[in-house]
C-alpha cells in the first residue's frame, strides 16, 4: 500500500506488517510431556518513514552548537612590555638562586655543623684564655694578705715582713724566686710550700729545722739539725739534747750517722742519751747519763733497734748493767 505523494515527493510505500512466529511450548508433567501450541497473533509494529526522519533532524539540531563561528572570538594576545620583562628576569634570577641555596645548604648541612662545633669551642677557649689574661692583671686579684703557717720558732711577724714587698702584685704572678731569696735568709727554715688562695691571699707552709744534737764550740754549744746548720747558739749546755762527738765535724759521714741514729730515738730515750759519739758511720756509740754504753753500730735499721734498746731498758734499767749492744738487733747482748 502507498502513501500519496505529495506535491514533490515521490510516493513513500506503506510498510508490509510483520506477524511474529507461532512458537510451540512444551510443558513438562510428571511422568509425560505435553505440547501445545500458541495460535495466538502479535500486531504488526508499523513505524513511520516520516517521523522517524523528523525524529533524527531534531536529535541533529539538538547537537548542533548554539552559536556560530562568527560569534566565537579568540582571546587577545597579551602585551609583554620591557618594563614587565625585567621584572620577571630579575624574579627568575631571584628564584633561581634561592633554589640554589637551598641545594647547597642541604648537601652541606653536615660540613656547616662542624663549623659551628668548632667556632663554639673556639670562642668558648678564647673567652677562658681572656679571663684568665684579664683576671691575671686586674687589681681584683692583687695580693693582699700573707699567712704563715707551721713556725715555732720563727715569729710569722718577721716571714710576713720580709715578703711584703709582694703585696699589691697580681696573685697569678707573685715573684717566687723572689720569695725563695726572702726565705733563704731564715736559718730555721728547712723547706717551704706556697698556696695561691684567690682573689687575694697567699699561704706559705713553713717546715723548720729540728734539731737533734750539740756540737760543743769555744763560745759554747750549737744546736745543730741533722744537716748540721745551726739552729741556735748558746753559751751553756741546752737541756734535752746530747753532745754529738763525730770526726771532722758536722757535715762528714760520721756526723750524719750519729745525727740519724739520734733521730731514730723515741723520745723517753733522746732524752737519756748524754753523748754520741761516731768516728765511722759503722761504730755509733751511746752514752746514757747513768753511765751505761749503747753499742749502736751502723745506722741501719735504727728504728728497729731504738724499739729493741727501749724494750731493754725497760727490762733492765740503766744502770744495772754496763752495756746495751744492739749491734744486731734480733740477739741484742747485755754486758
Amino acid at each position: 500500500m502507498k502513501r500519496p505523494a505529495g506535491p514533490g515527493k515521490p510516493a513513500v510505500p506503506e510498510p508490509e506488517p510483520v506477524s511474529a512466529p507461532v512458537t510451540p511450548v512444551t510443558r513438562r508433567t510428571r511422568g509425560t510431556v505435553r505440547s501445545r501450541s500458541l495460535d495466538a497473533t502479535t500486531e504488526p509494529i508499523v513505524i513511520s518513514t516520516i517521523a522517524a526522519a523528523a525524529s533524527v533532524s531534531s536529535v541533529a539540531e539538538a547537537r548542533e552548537p548554539r552559536e556560530t563561528l562568527d560569534e566565537i572570538t579568540p582571546p587577545a594576545p597579551s602585551t609583554l612590555t620591557p618594563s614587565a620583562a625585567r621584572t620577571q628576569l630579575r624574579a627568575a634570577k631571584r628564584n633561581r638562586r634561592r633554589y640554589e641555596r637551598d641545594e647547597v645548604r642541604r648537601f652541606t648541612w653536615r660540613s656547616r655543623r662542624r663549623k659551628r662545633t668548632w667556632l663554639v669551642l673556639g670562642s668558648a677557649l678564647a673567652g677562658l684564655i681572656a679571663f684568665v689574661v684579664i683576671g691575671a692583671y686586674s687589681p681584683l686579684m692583687a695580693l693582699r694578705t700573707i699567712d704563715v703557717i707551721g713556725t715555732s720558732r720563727i715569729p710569722a711577724e718577721q716571714v710576713q715582713k720580709a715578703l711584703a714587698g709582694q703585696l699589691g702584685t697580681p696573685l697569678p704572678i707573685v715573684d717566687v724566686a723572689r720569695i725563695k731569696r726572702e726565705l733563704a735568709s731564715f736559718t730555721l727554715i728547712q723547706s717551704y710550700v706556697t698556696e695561691s688562695h684567690p682573689p687575694n691571699t697567699l699561704v706559705v707552709r713553713i717546715v723548720e729545722r729540728e734539731p737533734v744534737g750539740l756540737v760543743q764550740t769555744e763560745g759554747g754549744f750549737d744546736l745543730v739539725d741533722a744537716a748540721g746548720v745551726v739552729v741556735a747558739s748558746s753559751g751553756e749546755r741546752p737541756a734535752g739534747f746530747p753532745i754529738i762527738l763525730a770526726a771532722n765535724g758536722p757535715g762528714h759521714a760520721g756526723f750524719t750517722a750519729a745525727a740519724a741514729v739520734v733521730r731514730s730515738l723515741p723520745e723517753e730515750v733522746r732524752a737519756r742519751v748524754d753523748t754520741v759519739t761516731a768516728a765511722t758511720t759503722d761504730d755509733v756509740t751511746l752514752t746514757l747519763a747513768e753511765g751505761s754504753r749503747v753499742v749502736w753500730g751502723s745506722a741501719e735499721r735504727s728504728e728497729y733497734k731504738a724499739v729493741v734498746l727501749a724494750a731493754l731498758m725497760v727490762s733492765y734499767p740503766p744502770g744495772t748493767v754496763n752495756e746495751y749492744d744492739v749491734t744486731s738487733p734480733d740477739s741484742a747482748v747485755l754486758r
